[in-house]
């Protein structure tokens, strides 16, 4: 099927390992791929989170284990062809947003320790995507104009999110309700809806409707409108920090916040108590899903400089 992930994907990077006369290595990591990132993510829809599978899995098995199977092998790095860089800011190499911003991959990659920022490449970090093309077409390699993946790479597209779910935990109707209270619509499956969400609610016509709240053991769903997306504040853990010493630095420090792969930065101020952030917005700010990761950034919309999980 298709993804970044798929048995056709191991056929394209042995071929093209062919063409450039380099070694192939084919390592077996379901198990752990599994523990870390599939069950997790039907675990999040069990517990009314939204999950960020492909940022778990370059945590645990991409920038974890693969960078610790290089090490064993002797390899002098890892090379990645995530669009983002590494640069020297302020004394300290740091991870830095790649040259083609519409491509930019430093979101998902904002976990790496200053450990393995020393160890991993990013060749093509400082190119637009043409030209990672173009280069690609003058070597003459089979996935020059490959299209770029987009979806969760263990779904299938022939059966989505619902029907991977489905066999793997239960699924439960739940009322929808507005914030008076009063019961609008009923949806099949609460473990399937996410805040922010407007579609698939059997609202019928009206005034535009959003989820603003989703209790998956109470079995309830409330909708309301735009407005009650907005939230002075967001708190957030499961933090992570290239160097040791950068929570403190960063502790009521003013920082640009992005929350999803390609989301909008928006300004806060954050608060950190050991394992816990909360950002202050500068301005409300529309509500990130719990579940969801933010990464700081530096005020020039360049360096990373942290990253967590949002808890609501």
């Amino acid at each position: 099927d298709t993804g970044c992930c798929s048995v056709s994907d191991v056929d394209d990077a042995r071929r093209v390992a062919q063409q450039l006369g380099i070694d192939h290595l084919v390592f077996n990591f379901s198990e752990e791929f599994n523990a870390h990132v599939v069950d997790p993510y039907v675990r999040s829809h069990a517990e009314g989170t939204t999950p960020n599978p492909c940022i778990e899995c370059n945590r645990h098995l991409k920038f974890d284990k693969l960078i610790e199977r290089g090490r064993q092998l002797g390899f002098e790095a890892v090379a990645t062809g995530h669009h983002a860089r590494t640069e020297n800011f302020e004394g300290k190499l740091r991870l830095a947003r790649g040259e083609d911003a519409a491509k930019d991959q430093s979101y998902v990659v904002h976990m790496l320790s200053a450990q393995d920022l020393s160890y991993v490449m990013f060749p093509v970090g400082h190119l637009q995507k043409s030209q990672v093309r173009e280069k690609a077409q003058d070597f003459g390699l089979r996935t020059a104009t490959k299209p770029d993946s987009q979806d969760v790479c263990f779904i299938g597209s022939t059966i989505g999110r619902k029907g991977f779910l489905e066999p793997r935990l239960t699924f439960h109707a739940a009322d929808v309700v507005d914030t008076d209270g009063n019961t609008v619509s009923q949806v099949d499956a609460v473990e399937l809806v996410t805040l922010g969400q407007r579609r698939g609610l059997n609202l019928g016509g009206g005034d535009k409707r959003y989820v603003v709240s989703v209790d998956v053991p109470g079995r309830k769903v409330v909708v309301g409108d735009e407005s009650g997306l907005f939230t002075p504040v967001t708190h957030v853990d499961t933090l992570v920090w290239p160097y040791s010493d950068d929570a403190q630095r960063l502790n009521s420090a003013e920082v640009l916040v992005q929350g999803s792969a390609h989301g909008e930065r928006i300004a806060a101020r954050a608060t950190i108590d050991g394992d816990a952030m909360t950002l202050t917005w500068l301005r409300p700010n529309r509500r990130i899903a719990p579940g969801q990761t933010v990464v700081l950034y530096d005020p020039s919309d360049t360096y990373v400089l942290g990253g967590g999980i949002v808890r609501g």
